[in-house]
């Protein structure tokens, strides 16, 4: 590139990213320290400036603009990953705050500075391994992940998905601007970065573009069986072997037999709708925001939303500006948060430098990854000398929480009775933040009407609160999340004792060993299983990557060692779960009166994870098969 162009690029350069490139390039300590240190910020994504002056900032870029001359050149290579001092010292000069040395190997591998793929201890795999079918069920973020990780063992696996392309989540809901509230340029896998992304949230189809990608990339695509759902597995203990029975889109049922079963159905992958009274003889048209039905106009019409929560926050702004009048029932308000990045679009010049600059976009991806994940969990636990419980769990959650009604107040200005009714009573974080789509702005459309009654029956096309109110609509979108504690539903699925996996986890109290395994159900793996979820930030494809890496290493060790199945033990199953439910006692989601998605009937999170990520990734890195039983291989005469 011209000298003229790489100076031009550098001038869009994020700065502490940059300082970041240089620091690891040239190896020199000058670029950690002053004048150089970028200035802490509270931004989820970072001030670009580093709040360093202008001067400082333009020596950064002359300096990278020569650094980058020399490589071109070939008078500069690029050096060695940085030891653990050094990189404990970058990591924390990049987010002006301490970070603890835990978070080196971790962040390490996210950066691919380091590798987080489970090898055989051999040259090649051992013959046993191809004699290991494993079946993946589900052709989304986890299932990709899990063919791609078993090809690189050579381990191999039938992949079936109940639709008829891949993508999950991200092939279901196509409803209008459906998309990421987490930044992509993390939410995508550590060994796939895409440097391309548009957006800094990109919509669904983007999304599903890259997944895409990915199964291209490595081979995945065309070797997936679509249209076929998974009805039953039984577990046979005289072959050590899962047996499923799949349909396919005709119902025709088949057999399939596996040495191990990866469950990588998510746990957002069954609309809910409400059992309500006269919804069968609605005169209008209705559907789940996850079954969008793109044949109904919603143009000049009356249209209900029922719910409020993330696939609202995306599509209601759509729908109120076509609805000629839109009715919205709110079971409880959310709290939302601004981002002026939510809609922004990622200039050439910084496409450029994410695919260009050496680092760049690792250390770009680090940042976003520390300021959405577990920069922010410790904020989120209970201080019992906090003076004012009821809305806050801490004075920094509080401070959060003034932050957040401030922004409320001043984008409902002049319409108190809306206030009234969209200001949360329970602390930040208690249910899924919501990333802003101008929905304040969207309840104060005339055409908008905000209802906080639940809705007691439906009448014809009348739609009827539980105060008596009727509300004419010709049509009904349910935005009311999913079956999400209905883990693996609707399989059935019985382990060794024959029992089905659904009466030992009823409609609501899924629990698995790390989220992954079950005592009585050999070799079956769960991906993005019970308590995985981040609720306080992070990326869902950081926690598949993790088990995965986790359910590798149980393979691999399987095979080399000569063990045909393991259970895992009861007891370690019932310990590690009584420790997540003894944090979670600590953290906000157990607030008192919080009533979430997240918890079932009795109170118990079943769906985020407690932990830190740095911690779950530890406990996910090297898997102890003395947690389990194991039963030999037979010997081959």
């Amino acid at each position: 590139m011209p000298d003229s162009s790489l100076h031009a690029m550098l001038q869009h350069a994020s700065i502490p990213t940059l300082i970041m490139c240089l620091a690891q390039i040239t190896g020199e300590d000058s670029w950690l320290a002053a004048p150089f240190l970028p200035k802490r910020d509270t931004n989820l994504f970072a001030d670009e400036s580093g709040g360093l002056p202008a001067a400082v900032q333009q020596t950064v870029r002359d300096a990278a603009e020569r650094v980058l001359g020399e490589i071109e050149r070939g008078i500069r290579k690029l050096p060695p990953p940085p030891d653990a001092a050094r990189f404990t010292r970058m990591m924390s000069v990049c987010v002006a705050e301490d970070i603890a040395p835990k978070y080196v190997p971790m962040m390490m591998e996210e950066m691919e500075l380091a590798d987080r793929d489970v090898h055989w201890q051999g040259a090649s795999p051992p013959g046993s391994a191809a004699r290991f079918p494993v079946l993946i069920i589900g052709a989304g973020i986890a299932g990709m992940c899990a063919a791609v990780k078993l090809d690189r063992l050579g381990i191999p696996w039938t992949l079936v998905d109940k639709n008829p392309e891949p993508g999950g989540t991200w092939y279901e809901n196509d409803y209008p601007e459906a998309g990421v509230d987490t930044p992509n340029h993390f939410y995508s896998y550590s060994f796939a970065p895409n440097y391309r992304w548009s957006g800094y949230f990109s919509k669904a189809r983007e999304v599903l573009d890259y997944i895409r990608m990915v199964g291209s990339r490595f081979d995945v695509l065309r070797r997936i069986r679509y249209n076929t759902e998974v009805k039953s597995l039984a577990w046979d203990e005289s072959k050590k072997q899962w047996c499923a029975t799949v349909a396919d889109a005709a119902g025709l049922t088949r057999t399939l037999a596996a040495s191990a079963v990866i469950c990588a159905v998510g746990q957002l992958n069954r609309p809910r709708v409400p059992n309500l009274e006269g919804l069968e003889a609605y005169a209008g048209a209705w559907f789940h925001s996850a079954q969008w039905r793109h044949d109904v106009a919603l143009a000049g019409k009356r249209v209900a939303v029922i719910g409020t929560g993330a696939s609202a926050m995306q599509f209601m702004r759509t729908v109120a500006g076509e609805a000629a009048h839109l009715t919205i029932f709110q079971r409880s308000p959310q709290w939302v948060k601004p981002s002026p990045d939510y809609h922004r679009v990622v200039t050439p010049e910084t496409l450029w430098l994410l695919e260009h600059v050496p680092f760049y976009y690792r250390w770009y991806r680090f940042g976003l990854l520390w300021r959405f994940g577990d920069g922010l969990l410790r904020t989120l636990r209970r201080d019992p000398s906090w003076p004012h419980p009821e809305r806050a769990m801490n004075r920094t959650n509080d401070r959060h929480r003034e932050f957040l009604a401030a922004y409320l107040l001043t984008e409902l200005s002049g319409r108190e009775d809306l206030v009234a009714k969209a200001m949360p009573h329970y602390p930040p974080y208690g249910k899924r933040m919501l990333v802003d789509n101008d929905w304040f702005r969207t309840l104060k459309r005339d055409n908008v009407e905000l209802v906080t009654d639940g809705v007691a029956c439906i009448d014809g096309n009348r739609i009827v609160d539980s105060a008596g109110r009727v509300h004419t609509s010709d049509v009904i979108i349910f935005a009311t999340g999913f079956e999400a504690g209905k883990f693996l539903a609707p399989m059935d699925i019985r382990g060794r004792s024959g029992r089905p996996l659904r009466e030992i986890w009823g409609d609501d109290d899924a629990r698995a060993y790390l989220g992954i395994t079950v005592p009585d159900y050999p070799n079956l793996f769960c991906l993005y299983g019970p308590n995985t979820n981040l609720a306080h930030g992070g990326s869902i494809v950081f926690q598949v990557e993790c088990q995965m890496r986790y359910v590798s290493g149980c393979m691999v060790a399987m095979l080399e060692r000569g063990i045909a199945a393991i259970d895992v033990r009861r007891e370690v199953h019932d310990d590690y779960n009584a420790r997540v439910d003894a944090e979670h006692e600590q953290l906000v989601w157990t607030h008192p009166g919080m009533n979430s998605w997240f918890r079932n009937a009795r109170g118990r999170v079943f769906s985020p994870m407690p932990w830190a990520m740095a911690d779950y990734w530890e406990m996910t890195h090297e898997p102890d098969l003395s947690s389990y039983i194991t039963t030999a291989a037979r010997s081959k005469s």
